[in-house]
């Protein structure tokens, strides 16, 4: 297993992917994608019980599905160097008869991704049912979910959590991405969601908060205690706190950059700050 020191470094190197990608095509979302940077990397080499290879089943194996499919860059970088598919393959992103599509999808049969997101509202649905398949199939095996914080602000995702709970589906993590920032602007002044933690709560959900969202202790931590409290009759509910546009500091902090590629210039700045470190593709 990797130690902190390999996955900071490896998180460095899938920024500049990110960055690289959204750049050559012009269009991306590379916000929401650098400010989960560290939260994939842990996820991959550090959270999850996962087989050699892949198939769409994921049975005896832990499994993730990608709600806020618009950050597909971060998701695209983290599986090719994570060995699911070439490397030099993310230079196709987002180009006609591509894989790496703009939003992930199953048509294009790309290793890692098993369901077509970026409609958002959708995701938790998803993974809510490959929980109760797995409890079905008595694999004892976790699904992970990561969801935008703009996001929740579509109805169906209320609708699947209260299942989620009135089932005890206690199998199922799943990771809200809290930085406060969706395309049109902040969260509060698009729609005010309140207090989720209470909110999650009052649905019957247990909630562990994770402040420092982009620290890779603090998210393997974090998730640990999630883990910890799976199998207890209650889904789990991760709040990670991150920046949008983490490592990049003309891009954080602002909504200006959920969906905006960075031109010539900006590309360079935004690769100053984060050094190669395993080799470009």
């Amino acid at each position: 297993m990797p130690n902190i020191q390999q996955l900071e470094a490896l998180t460095t190197q899938v920024r500049r992917d990110i960055l690289r990608m959204v750049h050559k095509v012009n269009s991306g979302h590379p916000g929401g994608s650098l400010g989960c940077a560290e939260f994939f990397v842990s996820l991959y080499n550090d959270i999850m019980d996962t087989n050699d290879g892949f198939d769409m089943d994921g049975i005896g194996e832990d499994i993730f599905f990608l709600s806020n499919g618009h950050i597909s860059p971060v998701y695209y970088s983290v599986l090719a160097r994570s060995g699911y598919f070439p490397i030099d393959e993310l230079n196709t992103f987002r180009l006609i008869d591509s894989r790496l599509q703009g939003h992930p999808t199953t048509h294009e049969g790309l290793p890692g991704v098993r369901i077509a997101s970026g409609s958002l509202g959708q995701g938790m649905s998803v993974a809510i049912g490959a929980a109760q398949t797995k409890t079905l199939n008595k694999d004892n095996h976790l699904v992970y979910s990561l969801h935008g914080d703009g996001e929740l602000q579509e109805g169906q995702n209320w609708e699947a959590i209260m299942y989620a709970a009135g089932n005890k589906i206690d199998n199922l993590i799943a990771t809200v991405d809290l930085n406060g920032q969706q395309i049109d602007g902040s969260t509060d002044s698009v729609l005010p969601m309140g207090n989720l933690k209470a909110k999650f709560e009052a649905f019957g959900w247990t909630v562990v908060e994770i402040e420092e969202g982009n620290d890779i202790a603090s998210v393997i931590k974090g998730m640990g205690e999630a883990k910890a409290l799976t199998g207890k009759g209650k889904p789990v509910c991760v709040l990670l706190k991150t920046v949008m546009g983490h490592g990049v500091d003309f891009m954080m902090h602002t909504h200006a950059w959920h969906g905006k590629a960075p031109n010539d210039e900006q590309l360079e700045i935004g690769l100053a700050q984060n050094a190669e470190t395993l080799g470009d593709y």
